[in-house]
């Protein structure tokens, strides 16, 4: 049964403001990934390193499709998407916030000769995922389009003892995406810890280049002088950071808080396009990949400001995306729009898009690009999805 709720005012524009006292940027980040009190949780078993799905190679072909939703036997795990999460819970009672757990594995990196750290999730090209067990998303390859939303990745075919992936941008840096280009890098024969001395041993002579189409997503979790925070308390859906513990560099582990929305995704949170949101929400800055939402390579995160109460973002009711991991209009790289119900309107739970743009329609929801106090800018929230399961 629907729930229904009575809505008499609309959600005042300074609530976004008076919810942290911090101005317009916490204001954004709250309307990002909001509080989650009150939230049920399951119980779950804690984690023994080992993993509890077996990952799904995502479809070929340049339409892929929505997978199968499946759990295991108690609702604990869902169907794992990628071949680098190595355990997971659906939710946990060990904390009392709306969110479960994921653990992936972790890949070393240089940028500008020291170490960074980041995760795979996602990849344009179908080969190229299936081949590396990541989400095949088609969209992506809209990237290439993005000028400086775009940033290079070099991966060496061979090489010495030690080479690591090399990265030409990381969170520290103002053009930091993580949607990186996939260049491959052959005949090395020293260890190049940097864009620049790639490109010059390769205008050397030195090393060859191959300089594909493939688009990657591959956050950066720890980079030179900082790292994504961890989260102790674990009541709500922002808290101090998205990792429910430090990255564990030794380990090589990264272990994410694990949201749900509507219809089906099981996500996390890594970085924003907005500079000042990224110390609020406690994920990584990540302005260049503003110039994503131009060139066609992102997807809407449908948001509400007011309305029935539960663990989604601003105390409300879940999230609902436009799509799902699987469908090729899908991105993990999410345009944020928040709705609010209009004064007198009879707030329900809505699960699709096609019911809020419904609600929309009838005058009984106002969109706002963003959040209302940042409209008609908007922002984008990098938001994988290694995990599906349904959402109740």
């Amino acid at each position: 049964m629907q729930q229904f709720q009575r809505l008499d005012h609309h959600l005042p524009r300074r609530r976004f403001l008076e919810l942290s006292g911090m101005g317009l940027a916490s204001a954004l980040f709250l309307a990002a990934c909001g509080t989650d009190d009150g939230a049920e949780s399951a119980p779950v078993s804690s984690s023994d390193g080992t993993a509890t799905a077996t990952p799904t190679a995502p479809s070929g072909g340049t339409a892929a499709t929505t997978p199968a939703l499946t759990t295991d036997a108690t609702g604990e795990t869902g169907q794992v998407l990628v071949g680098d999460v190595l355990d997971h819970r659906l939710s946990s009672e060990d904390w009392s916030g709306d969110f479960g757990w994921v653990r992936f594995q972790l890949h070393h990196a240089w940028v500008d000769g020291e170490d960074a750290y980041f995760i795979r999730t996602d990849a344009s090209d179908a080969d190229f995922a299936r081949q590396e067990v990541l989400v095949h998303v088609p969209l992506m390859a809209n990237a290439l389009n993005a000028g400086a939303g775009l940033g290079t990745v070099y991966l060496f075919e061979d090489g010495v003892d030690g080479q690591a992936a090399v990265m030409n941008s990381a969170p520290h840096r103002e053009d930091y995406s993580p949607a990186f280009r996939v260049i491959r890098v052959q005949g090395a024969t020293e260890l190049l810890e940097s864009a620049e001395a790639i490109e010059a041993a390769a205008e050397a002579g030195d090393v060859t280049l191959e300089r594909t189409d493939i688009v990657v997503n591959y956050p950066v979790v720890k980079w030179s002088g900082g790292e994504l925070p961890h989260d102790e308390v674990r009541e709500v859906y922002l808290g101090d950071g998205q990792l429910i513990e430090p990255v564990d560099v030794e380990g090589m582990t990264v272990t994410f808080k694990l949201h749900s929305c509507y219809p089906n995704s099981r996500y996390i949170v890594t970085d924003v396009t907005m500079p000042p949101m990224a110390d609020g929400m406690k994920i990584a800055p990540a302005p260049a990949a503003a110039a994503l939402t131009d060139a066609g390579a992102t997807a809407k995160i449908l948001v509400f400001g007011n309305g029935v109460e539960g663990s989604g973002p601003m105390g409300f009711q879940k999230s609902v995306t436009d799509t799902v991991a699987g469908d090729p209009r899908w991105s993990p790289y999410w345009d944020h729009f928040t709705f609010t119900w209009a004064e007198g309107a009879e707030a329900t739970v809505l699960k699709s898009e096609a019911e809020i743009i419904a609600a929309e329609e009838a005058e009984e929801l106002q969109r706002f690009n963003g959040v209302p106090d940042s409209h008609p800018t908007g922002f984008t929230v990098n938001c994988p999805v290694p995990v599906v399961a349904p959402v109740a």
